[in-house]
């Protein structure tokens, strides 16, 4: 049913003058840099919704086998497309020093005909694009931080060390969801609210106020492709797991996965759930596969905004301190219960007992 001008739901504008409201000293800056934001992701999900008709789908440079971005991942038109729309949409307005792309080797710094501001902006300009040619959900993910004091001072080039914030120093986190409907999740520091795109007026409306995630869960998420790489203590709750109602949980647990961060999150915002994608043993040059800044310290910003937990496995995401612009990292996610027993089976010692009989050293697979 079409929106009707008498719908007594916020605009997300509406939502953040409030927020405002409570901040009189504020300059508007901030909300200022939210929206420009939402424009780049409106652009984005326009370019998505076209797909092929469009002509951006496959690899970007096809001609020449595709281009492969700092990450060693093959780029597709649309990660272009986007990261452009995202660097374009904020660079113009003066409430930026600069910015840093998952897309982008180093920092990008505002053209110099362009006012410089108080902010930093990290961003995966289209998690999950692997994905895009087959029609699942894909979205944007955003991390405001505040520019150092000497950066604003001196109106310097920013460096790489200068987004070296730990994720508890965000000042706001969110990512837009490019799905059945476009959604934009956003967290300010005073909890999470869900806006819709309504296509008729091209305004995000407050549609999910207030959303939480339950500390209890019988969904957990995870790539079962990489089991052999675990380490003891993800083998552990997963087999606890996937033993339901006979195991040591007494429950049964169904197990999800669609390689597209931005939908596992919004899964388990809406209705509870655990994410991992935790460190293991496949390469040892990466020490996971998520990026800290781009994505585990955003999305742990608003899981933890939310009444859920992020952590590495081992402590708590937003006390990392990051050492470099792309740091990969392992990442655990959702309902509390269920990540804060992860972390105490990263503590505990593996006991014998607690190995699967099927695949221990003395098994129905050895002669």
């Amino acid at each position: 049913m079409p929106l009707t001008l008498r719908s007594n739901r916020s605009t997300l504008t509406q939502f953040l003058i409030e927020e405002r409201r409570r901040f009189p000293s504020a300059s508007g800056d901030f909300n200022a840099l939210i929206l420009d934001v939402a424009l780049a992701c409106k652009g984005i999900a326009k370019a998505v919704a076209y797909g092929e008709l469009a002509g951006v789908m496959g690899n970007h440079s096809a001609e020449e086998g595709g281009t492969v971005n700092v990450q060693g991942e093959t780029q597709k038109t649309l990660d272009v497309l986007s990261n452009d729309v995202f660097m374009r949409r904020t660079e113009w307005s003066g409430n930026l020093a600069g910015m840093a792309s998952e897309e982008m080797d180093d920092p990008y710094q505002i053209p110099k005909q362009f006012p410089r501001g108080n902010y930093l902006i990290v961003f995966d300009p289209l998690d999950g694009s692997s994905n895009i040619d087959v029609n699942v959900s894909v979205g944007s993910i955003f991390s405001i931080l505040r520019a150092p004091q000497d950066v604003i001072d001196s109106g310097r080039d920013v460096v790489d060390t200068d987004f070296f914030q730990s994720g508890s120093q965000q000042v706001a986190a969110g990512y837009a969801l490019y799905g059945p409907t476009t959604m934009m999740v956003l967290t300010v520091g005073g909890g999470v609210n869900g806006f819709t795109l309504d296509p008729n007026l091209g305004e995000f409306m407050l549609t999910h106020p207030k959303m939480h995630i339950p500390e209890d869960t019988h969904e957990f998420a995870i790539n079962a492709s990489n089991s052999r790489f675990w380490e003891a203590p993800v083998t552990r709750y997963v087999d606890e797991c996937l033993a339901g109602k006979t195991g040591a949980r007494g429950k049964d647990f169904n197990m999800r996965w669609i390689a597209s961060m931005v939908a596992e999150a919004h899964r388990i915002l809406m209705r509870g759930g655990v994410f991992l994608y935790p460190r293991d043993t496949k390469d040892a040059s990466k020490p996971g596969r998520l990026r800290l800044l781009y994505e585990a310290n955003p999305v742990g910003m608003i899981m933890e905004q939310a009444g859920g937990r992020a952590s590495t496995g081992e402590m708590p995401m937003l006390d990392v301190l990051p050492t470099s612009l792309h740091q990969r990292i392992g990442f655990v996610f959702g309902s509390k219960n269920e990540v804060d027993r992860i972390e105490r089976y990263h503590r505990e010692p593996l006991k014998a007992e607690e190995k699967n009989p099927l695949f221990a050293e003395r098994s129905l697979f050895r002669d």
